[in-house]
């Protein structure tokens, strides 16, 4: 199987995790929200629906929709 095409990073000493789509750095995330409007602005308007969703979105290094540092 390929690897997502979208990474959600291990959180940051700092708390918020960074975003990757198709090798692009789209940000830094603290929350859902922030991950659904970076994905929307890189095209992906049904976002809400792909986070989810393990062949378009990888967490990497910690829980699904945990932002915080461990």
């Amino acid at each position: 199987m390929a690897a997502a095409p979208i990474v959600v990073h291990r959180p940051s000493a700092s708390g918020g995790r960074r975003v990757t789509a198709y090798g692009h750095i789209l940000g830094l995330a603290h929350d859902d929200q922030d991950l659904i409007e970076f994905l929307r602005r890189a095209g992906l308007p049904e976002a809400e629906m792909l986070i989810d969703d393990p062949q378009m979105v990888e967490w990497q290094g910690g829980r699904a929709h945990e932002w915080d540092a461990a």
